[in-house]
């Protein structure tokens, strides 16, 4: 009996991790578009409060099913960045460039730099305007 809760104990608190989890890329969909997510620089995800994970092949469709909760809360916001592709970083403290010459899945152009020297560097070759997460948000939203 012992054994049965230690066991029940161990997938409770593992089912309620409050983690990002690895994108399994050509194998998980969007959760917002259902597209199979394919591009390494352009995936993210949410987790939620309650540690649900959500992933998106691109930010603007986590920018969009953050808008469309209501049921659930979401806590941290997680993208894939140019510099490594595969690698999630924070969200909220990414520097993001809109750039029509790195393409992105769903058109929009937006990528993802951990911080606004590595995207100063690659807009230097590449153009296009650098945004906060604040502003990428308010961006999209309107």
């Amino acid at each position: 009996m012992k054994k049965l809760v230690a066991i029940f104990s161990f997938i409770t608190l593992v089912s309620c991790s409050k983690e990002k989890q690895p994108i399994a890329y050509g194998e998980d969909s969007c959760d917002f578009c259902k597209m199979t997510i394919v591009d390494q620089i352009h995936g993210a995800e949410i987790v939620t409060d309650k540690g649900k994970v959500y992933k998106f092949d691109a930010l603007e469709c986590l920018i969009d099913f953050k808008q469309e909760m209501v049921k659930e809360t979401p806590e941290q916001f997680f993208t894939n960045h140019y510099l490594v592709p595969s690698e999630l970083i924070s969200a909220q403290t990414a520097i993001y460039l809109i750039s029509e010459n790195i393409p992105s899945p769903m058109g929009e152009f937006i990528t993802a730099f951990p911080n606004r020297e590595q995207a100063q560097k690659v807009q230097l070759e590449k153009g296009g305007a650098i945004y906060t997460w604040n502003e990428i948000l308010d961006q999209q939203q309107n």
